[in-house]
């Protein structure tokens, strides 16, 4: 039987069930981004309390999710895709700059996108640390990207003659440590900086470790 408003082909008050479902699964992650990067943070949520964050029911998030280290992991994922985006715009931007200014860019849009809703910030650098192998795993993942990104640029540095050519992981590696303890550490309030000297403390930090010698 056919209900009102339901058309043969599974629309429902004009949407199709694909797009419920969507909708449902936005809603889950809304609430996700609320409870995990606030209160009560993941390690105290549940799934009856995410559920009516949500306005949704159990029976429709494990429609969607095994459980809620599926949606924290999502987030996680969402969260970096947000940050890399906004990266990938400021290197367009910044096409044929010099290095010094490609990385003041590149910094910019990172340290922006990241910090712009304090409760990314915390799904990236401290609810995902340490839940499981599997998302240790997916963290370290997406935190090699990052690394790979300076190394490219600074490999293509050194291909225009603006840097001496070295290995480049190693310093890599260690800045990326930095600006995620960096911007933890800012956003709580251990000190106080504006976003201009956030910036200028990161560029000279990078720039530094990719134009020292290699020992």
């Amino acid at each position: 039987m056919v209900r009102v408003g339901q058309d043969v082909g599974g629309t429902y008050g004009g949407r199709s069930a694909q797009e419920r479902r969507a909708e449902r699964r936005q809603r889950f992650l809304a609430a996700g981004l609320a409870q995990f990067g606030d209160r009560p943070g993941y390690r105290h949520a549940s799934v009856a309390g995410l559920c009516e964050a949500a306005g949704l029911s159990t029976r429709q998030f494990y429609e969607e999710f095994r459980n809620l280290e599926e949606v924290l992991a999502r987030l996680h994922l969402e969260v970096n895709d947000h940050k890399e985006r906004a990266v990938l715009r400021a290197l367009a931007t910044a096409a044929g700059l010099p290095f010094e200014q490609r990385i003041a860019a590149v910094l910019r849009g990172y340290v922006t996108a990241a910090t712009e809703d304090p409760r990314r910030l915390r799904i990236a650098f401290v609810e995902i640390v340490g839940v499981s192998e599997e998302l240790e795993r997916q963290r370290l993942v997406r935190r090699a990207r990052w690394v790979e990104l300076i190394v490219a640029e600074a490999d293509s540095a050194v291909a225009r003659g603006e840097l001496a050519p070295r290995e480049f992981r190693i310093a890599a590696t260690a800045f990326i440590g930095a600006v995620n303890g960096l911007l933890h550490d800012w956003t709580a309030g251990q000190f106080d900086a504006t976003l201009d000297q956030v910036l200028a403390e990161l560029t000279a930090l990078l720039l530094g470790a990719v134009r020292h010698p290699a020992p």
